[in-house]
């Protein structure tokens, strides 16, 4: 999902701080709502996770150039479901960071449209989720369709993000429609994968019930809304 540089250059980079700002300030409010309900100490646990396992997602799993951007298994649906929206929020931003800062600074100008197509999407299963899961279900209780349209929403935005991007930068040119749809078609092969492994870790987490009150999981992760 990284815009590859050059794709999208000079004044037109603003546009994608711009985007990222409105994604950091929701992201925060989500954040600060984690803190009143879990207390600093878990959505710092938390956070610290989430961007350590997002740093090695970009890093050690498979990714490969393909079209406009690369594909990658970034698990953004695992993360809101383990650790809530506001820790996995700032485990996507500062995962992404660090990965710029240490391994590819060439993306490093590109790194407002990239957390952009990130955040945005996992602000969108933050709203979704209230629609498909029913306030009485645990997400550790979550079925295959459910996960699936949490996975799908959020493939699917960043899927959306990058071609948006990329028309942007590069106009509607019939070799840049073709390496867009090259990249979609290569990134929503990604819903095959995840939602199985969506479950899978929710079964490891479920068996980890001793583990629910340490502040490490989310809250819902354990316990249906009261």
């Amino acid at each position: 999902m990284h815009i590859e540089p050059g794709v999208v250059g000079g004044a037109k980079l603003a546009l994608g701080y711009v985007t990222a700002a409105g994604g950091f300030l929701y992201a925060a409010k989500l954040a600060l709502h984690a803190m009143k309900v879990d207390g600093s100490a878990a959505l710092a646990v938390r956070s610290v996770l989430a961007t350590g396992l997002v740093f090695s997602f970009f890093q050690i799993l498979p990714h490969y150039p393909v079209g406009v951007s690369e594909v990658h298994l970034i698990l953004g649906s695992t993360l809101f479901l383990i650790f809530g929206a506001g820790p996995a929020a700032i485990g996507l931003a500062m995962g992404l960071l660090l990965q710029g800062l240490f391994f590819a600074p060439a993306d490093l100008p590109q790194y407002g449209m990239n957390v952009t197509s990130l955040l945005v999407p996992l602000l969108a299963i933050n709203a979704l989720a209230r629609r498909v899961v029913p306030a009485n279900t645990a997400y550790q209780d979550l079925k295959y369709g459910q996960v699936l349209a949490l996975s799908t929403a959020f493939q699917g935005g960043v899927v959306a993000w990058v071609a948006f991007w990329a028309l942007y930068g590069s106009g509607l040119g019939a070799d840049n429609l073709a390496q867009v749809l090259m990249f979609g078609a290569a990134y929503m092969s990604v819903i095959i994968i995840e939602p199985v492994l969506d479950l899978a870790i929710l079964a490891t987490v479920k068996a980890l019930h001793r583990l629910q009150d340490s502040g490490i999981f989310h809250s819902r992760l354990y316990r249906a809304v009261d």
